[in-house]
């Protein structure tokens, strides 16, 4: 680096939000993701070892991908090149496997690529990249929000390990709030600055685990509250929520997000605990799901996981399916708790359930299905010439209006399919 490239991103330190400058230098000052850097975990010794092979991270915002990335860069003694999957096409690639080439055959040298929002690579970017990770050339690291198995190219994702970094908790935004508020150098350690206990934890709420949330909210509270009569910034409850927006609920119409929250809700459901559920429900209609998405993945519900138990449950559930339909959004809200509230404390069978599986099962294995004589149809002439309806007995003639007789197809042993509960 020379001595302008150097002053110019000395120049980008001072400038830069906090966020970018609070960015840990080296593995240890990481915070979070022990799950996948504990100092015995694969990744971690891989890191130190520098022994890296292709990695795909994928999180949330703000949950460290590119973080991890630039210590991978400052640990590895590899060539570390980025591309941007939103700015860099076909030609770029290209460029960075000549140079990747050049460097291996002139210095022997190994090259790192980091590629952020790697999801947003079409199928041709994806495919012109594939062989040249296969063959070693180029060790890749790719960052995305989007679940890679569903986002990125099969090919790809088979030739790398694939880490999950979750959203961070409570005491890792704390700690980092804590370290950008004393450090002088990348920090605000040089403003004399005092952030209350409730300005702390109203911050540490805003983030919802996105670091880089928490501490462009932490910035601009600190350069626009008051002295006190110390001359230092306190930074209290109201100067807290006045920094920040109206909190973004992490969210995606079609991707994990999405998934994940109406499994979380369907299972709250399922498992008759309404007060989560109506949680769940609320993040949803929160985000802007649709709600008739919501109304039929309950009218699915009532039918699975409840069944005969409340025979009512499925027609609560189409009631309020075409009532979401007619009256929309906002009141919507109050016809879907009403349904997700009388699901959740209804008793529950899936005997409907199994019973149909079990069926289908059976039908699939290719068991023969004749129908037997007495059960085929008599609504045409000469249908009983055919011996079509002979040897049926009409239920309604007999007492009870019950009377046993084979139901099952010809040569096929009568089984238990439905098993309701008690």
């Amino acid at each position: 680096m020379d001595l302008f490239s150097a002053a110019a991103e000395q120049e980008q330190q001072k400038t830069a939000p906090l966020a970018y400058r609070m960015r840990p230098q080296k593995l240890s000052d990481v915070v979070g993701q022990q799950h996948i850097l504990a100092s015995d975990s694969l990744l971690h010794r891989a890191i130190q070892a520098d022994r890296l092979v292709s990695l795909i991270l994928f999180g949330p915002p703000g949950s460290g991908k590119t973080t991890l990335a630039e210590v991978i860069a400052r640990t590895t003694k590899a060539r570390f090149e980025t591309l941007n999957a939103v700015s860099a096409g076909i030609a770029e690639i290209r460029l960075v496997v000549n140079r990747a080439k050049e460097e291996r055959d002139l210095h022997g040298r190994k090259t790192v690529l980091f590629i952020d929002e790697i999801h947003r690579f079409n199928k041709g970017q994806q495919d012109a990249l594939l062989p040249f990770v296969e063959q070693g050339l180029l060790t890749l690291i790719g960052a995305t929000t989007e679940n890679p198995y569903f986002q990125v190219n099969p090919a790809l994702v088979s030739r790398s390990h694939v880490f999950r970094l979750l959203p961070l908790g409570p005491e890792d935004i704390r700690i980092l709030l804590r370290r950008a508020i004393a450090d002088e150098t990348h920090g605000l350690g040089e403003m004399g600055l005092d952030l209350t206990l409730t300005a702390e934890q109203v911050l540490v709420e805003f983030a919802s685990g996105d670091a880089r949330r928490a501490l462009n909210a932490l910035e601009l509270a600190a350069f626009t509250s008051p002295l006190n009569e110390l001359g230092r910034v306190v930074i209290d409850e109201q100067q807290a929520r006045e920094s920040i927006s109206q909190r973004q609920v992490l969210y995606d119409r079609s991707g994990d997000e999405h998934y994940d929250t109406i499994s979380a809700f369907i299972k709250s459901v399922r498992g008759s605990d309404a007060d989560a559920a109506l949680l769940w429900l609320a993040k949803m209609l929160t985000a802007g799901e649709d709600p008739l998405f919501i109304g039929r993945r309950l009218m699915i519900l009532a039918a699975e996981d409840v069944g005969n138990a409340d025979a009512q449950a499925l027609s609560v559930a189409v009631a309020g399916y075409q009532a979401v339909a007619t009256v929309g959004m906002p009141e919507a809200r109050i016809v879907l708790a009403q349904v997700t509230t009388y699901l959740a404390c209804a008793a529950k069978s899936n005997a409907v359930y199994r019973a149909i599986n079990e069926a289908l099962e059976d039908v699939q294995s290719g068991i023969f299905l004749g129908v037997p004589p007495h059960l085929r149809s008599t609504g045409y002439r000469g249908a009983a010439k055919l011996g079509s309806g002979v040897g049926y007995l009409y239920p309604h003639d007999y007492p009870g209006h019950l009377v046993e007789q084979n139901y099952w197809p010809q040569a096929v042993p009568s089984k238990k399919y439905y098993q309701p509960e008690d």
